[in-house]
């Protein structure tokens, strides 16, 4: 006798009962659009590197070596050069000119040999030194100016590192989230950050992996329960709609405007 595990998404049985209760709590959640008018909302950027989103270094120097079968690799790299990266660049581009927080997160470790590497990190033989050119930004969306970066030997960015202290004294409280894997590094960072209290946004054609299927199950694994999930469009209306001088509205803000940037355009970017 044979069983279908599929479940019917028409069958009441495989509905989700609280589907309604988390979409109201995460996605109507007023507090999304009042940290975009304050601007304690900031863009994560998170692995947009040479270790594992260009073609023929880190993990795709070697095809025969990298786990990912050739049609994976050419769909991964086909979404970011049409995609998230074109999509990225326009929220970096929009978050500066609103003098907003563009944060950055990468792979790298404190050690040349990556001795202080995580375990996982160990084991899947992930290594990006120090200077090398696995730990360096795709130059489309490297950071600007005083732009923090967030060095990290670990998939979620929030468990091995200091970004929670660092949000919390910029007043930030809420993120828009982009980046690679969206299976994983993506997907770890949305899930803590939402237990961390923060208010995630994912932009849904921003962010890729290796499989559309991995893609679509990431998504909805998400979608309004750790996060509400829009796409670049949304975001860029949001933003322009929200977000303006702050000198001709009158809104009550929760941090002051130069808690940002103080007088003028920012230096060097800074690590956390």
């Amino acid at each position: 006798m044979t069983t279908n595990r599929d479940p019917n998404p028409e069958d009441p049985t495989h509905i989700d009962p609280l589907k309604e209760t988390y979409h109201e709590k995460i996605v109507e959640n007023p507090l999304f659009l009042k940290s975009l008018e304050a601007k304690d909302t900031a863009l994560l950027v998170i692995d947009m590197q040479y270790l594992d989103a260009a073609e023929g270094h880190g993990v795709f120097a070697d095809a025969a070596t990298s786990g990912v079968r050739p049609e994976e690799a050419e769909y991964y790299f086909r979404q970011l050069r049409e995609k998230v990266i074109p999509n990225i660049v326009r929220l970096q581009k929009i978050f500066r000119s609103h003098r907003m927080e563009v944060i950055h997160t990468r792979i790298q470790s404190l050690t040349r040999d990556g001795r202080d590497r995580s375990a996982g990190h160990k084991r899947l033989g992930l290594l990006a030194a120090p200077g090398s050119k696995e730990a360096e930004f795709l130059p489309e969306i490297a950071p600007v100016g005083d732009e923090l970066v967030v060095n990290k030997t670990s998939s979620g960015v929030f468990p091995t590192t200091n970004l929670y202290y660092v949000l919390k004294n910029m007043g930030i409280n809420a993120l828009f989230v982009v980046g690679v894997y969206t299976n994983e590094c993506v997907s770890s960072t949305v899930r803590a950050g939402c237990d961390l209290g923060f208010h995630i946004t994912l932009i849904e054609d921003c962010c890729t992996t290796v499989t559309p299927e991995l893609q679509d199950s990431s998504i909805a694994t998400l979608r309004d329960r750790y996060c509400r999930v829009i796409d670049t469009d949304r975001a860029v209306e949001e933003i322009d709609t929200y977000v303006s001088d702050l000198r001709k509205r009158q809104i009550s803000t929760l941090v002051p405007e130069d808690r940002i940037y103080e007088g003028g355009h920012p230096g060097e970017r800074k690590e956390a």
